[in-house]
């Protein structure tokens, strides 16, 4: 067994994000707007402090505010099959287990205002546009439970081993009996990055308006993961008996030693017979290699023995980041609306207080070392949009965005294992019933550039389709009120022999989003 692969399960740095609509790091679900229609790219509105600013500066004059919650509830499944899984006493011999995490973001708020005077228009725009919520996996995942079964098997397979050594050297030195084992294993990450955006629009004439603005971003994090209550089934003559990990592994490393003790005289003998160019029996050829096996496993269990008393890792990241927004909108008339928005990429540099205190052998490990600072840059962004009025009462809205994931610098290089940057492309109406009622509906087709060396159980998205419907109703020239239903249907994403040989994940997702909002014009 490779000690390599003992802390991989504690790669959380995406699994935390409740990221509800948008790119791989990105929330654009900024509004109760976008909830009941995501073509919001060229919309004019005040929702448009986040989605479409230049355009801001068509809306009247005065004093405009709006303010957005947000309630969004994600599951996400992987599905793996793992040979090892069906020697878990909890798995009933099924080499198929499926791992679930909750997330939940109970309160999701963002803050939209403008102050419109002349030709200018003052923005400021409070929101979460990246993370946004803890995600909990109550039995940890694959890649740690793998582990455990793992070193199972490595047990069960060295029982197998000093049994035929036992017979080839005529000892009997006695050995573990393993049938399985049990563990317990926890995983939460939490995320948020809070987005404070302070700009100004611009109407260079009755038709074009122009945007400049700063976001300013500051990001909190905290991982937890842990592994314990690791049990070595044995087999005794009252049937399987749990025996701590921590008082197996000693036996199993003494049962090694006495074989190996026995046995080295016997593989130098061997290998001096080889080295004369005498060839050996088969006999005598399996000995040696079993002999060699059993000398390698040697040094492989004394690197268990520093996780003989389970994992646990707790760290805390936070970092500042600071990007540029530009932005424009051209009105044809009142039936023709045309947007464009440009997001600079925000560097992002996670610092880590973390328990992690020394660099490990194990890369994944060092990513949560005491004092590293992690790249998760946000992507720039690219999005286009149009607006067409058939009828004074209904207006049809189109979007395109495109975020540029391989520009960003993500740990380990992540964005170079896309195929692709991600693409979303969106599409809704709205309808003025009467003076008070406005009714819309909108969907949103999100492509990502995924594969097998991108994907893993701790941080996956997954293709999807997104529905948003809802309604604003104005009681009069002052006060509006908002409400919206989202939600996202994902496809499953399907790994086989990635990383490892047999092993196959099935990743997916739900995700649904409920909002409520007010604005008021002064």
């Amino acid at each position: 067994m490779k000690t390599k692969v003992i802390l991989a399960g504690i790669m959380l740095a995406a699994a935390a994000t409740t990221a509800q609509a948008g790119g791989i790091l990105t929330n654009t679900n900024q509004s109760i707007d976008f909830l009941r229609n995501p073509a919001r790219d060229a919309a004019i509105g005040l929702d448009g402090v986040y989605s479409n600013p230049a355009g801001v500066a068509f809306l009247p004059e005065g004093f405009h505010l709006g303010f957005n919650w947000q309630y969004a509830h994600q599951t996400r499944t992987i599905t793996s099959t793992n040979s090892v899984f069906a020697l878990g006493s909890k798995n009933d011999n099924s080499p198929v287990k499926k791992f679930e995490g909750v997330a939940d973001a109970p309160f999701l708020p963002s803050l939209q205002a403008a102050y419109n005077t002349g030709d200018w228009s003052l923005q400021f725009n409070f929101s979460v546009p990246a993370g946004g919520g803890a995600c909990d996996f109550e039995e940890g995942l694959g890649s740690f439970e793998s582990v455990v079964g793992g070193i199972a098997q490595r047990f069960k397979s060295l029982d197998a081993l000093s049994y035929g050594l036992n017979g080839a050297l005529g000892t009997n030195i006695p050995y573990n009996g393993t049938t399985g084992y049990s563990m317990d294993g926890y995983m939460q990450g939490r995320q948020y990055y809070f987005g404070f955006q302070f700009g100004s629009a611009y109407k260079v004439s009755e038709h074009l308006s122009v945007y400049g603005g700063l976001r300013i971003l500051y990001g909190t994090a905290t991982y937890k993961a842990r592994i314990n209550n690791i049990m070595v089934n044995t087999h005794t003559d009252n049937g399987d008996l749990p025996v701590p990990f921590e008082k197996v592994l000693p036996n199993v490393t003494a049962q090694v030693q006495q074989l190996l003790t026995t046995g080295t005289p016997v593989l130098t003998g061997l290998a001096a017979k080889e080295a004369a160019g005498v060839a050996l029996s088969e006999q005598e050829a399996i000995l040696k290699a079993g002999l060699e096996n059993l000398a390698a496993s040697r040094d492989e269990l004394s690197k268990l023995a520093k996780y003989s008393e389970g994992v646990n890792l707790l760290c805390n990241q936070f970092s500042v980041g600071v990007a540029p927004v530009v932005s424009v909108d051209y009105r044809l008339n009142d039936h023709f609306n045309f947007a464009a928005k440009y997001e600079f990429k925000t560097q992002v540099r996670m610092k880590n207080e973390s328990t992690v205190n020394k660099a490990s052998e194990i890369p994944a490990v060092n990513k949560f070392r005491d004092g590293e600072k992690v790249p998760e840059d946000i992507p720039a962004l690219l999005t286009v949009g149009a607006m067409w009025s058939p009828i004074s009462d209904v207006r049809i809205n189109a979007g395109w965005h495109h975020y540029f994931d391989k520009s960003a610098e993500w740990y380990n290089d992540a964005q170079k294992d896309l195929d692709h940057e991600s693409n979303e492309f969106l599409l809704g109406a709205e309808w003025d019933v009467n003076d008070h009622l406005t009714v819309s509906l909108g969907g949103q087709l999100t492509r990502y550039g995924l594969s097998d060396k991108y994907m893993n159980d701790m941080s996956f998205v997954t293709n999807s389709y997104s529905i948003g419907f809802g309604a604003n109703y104005k009681f009069n020239d002052t006060f509006t009120f908002k409400a919206g239903y989202f939600q996202t249907d994902y496809d499953n994403y399907d790994r086989k022999n990635y990383p490892t040989e047999g092993v196959h994940d099935s990743f997916t997702r739900t995700n649904t989003v409920l909002g409520l909002g007010v604005e008021v014009t002064l």
